[in-house]
């Protein structure tokens, strides 16, 4: 399933999602600034009331965080972090 959200800040975020056997989504990649990005590991995830949180790490070596809303049902790109390793 791909969703896009358009940010007054930043360009669209498309994600490609899969939903689990519970009906949750969670990306296995994404596209930013027309640059598309497959995830390569889950590193962590959290949930709130209102959103599902997911830091990735990304097949350029680069960590992220995707916030998806769970009312507005968008995807919002949170944090991009370079891998220091």
């Amino acid at each position: 399933m791909k969703r896009s959200h358009k940010d007054q800040a930043q360009s669209a975020v498309v994600v490609e999602a899969y939903a689990g056997y519970k009906g949750e989504e969670t990306p296995r990649a994404f596209t930013h600034q027309g640059v598309r990005r497959e995830v390569r590991e889950v590193l962590e995830r959290w949930y709130t009331e209102a959103h599902s949180c997911f830091r990735l790490r990304t097949d350029d070596g680069c960590r992220y965080v995707l916030r998806y809303d769970l009312d507005a049902c968008a995807w919002e790109l949170v944090m991009q972090e370079k891998d220091l390793q």
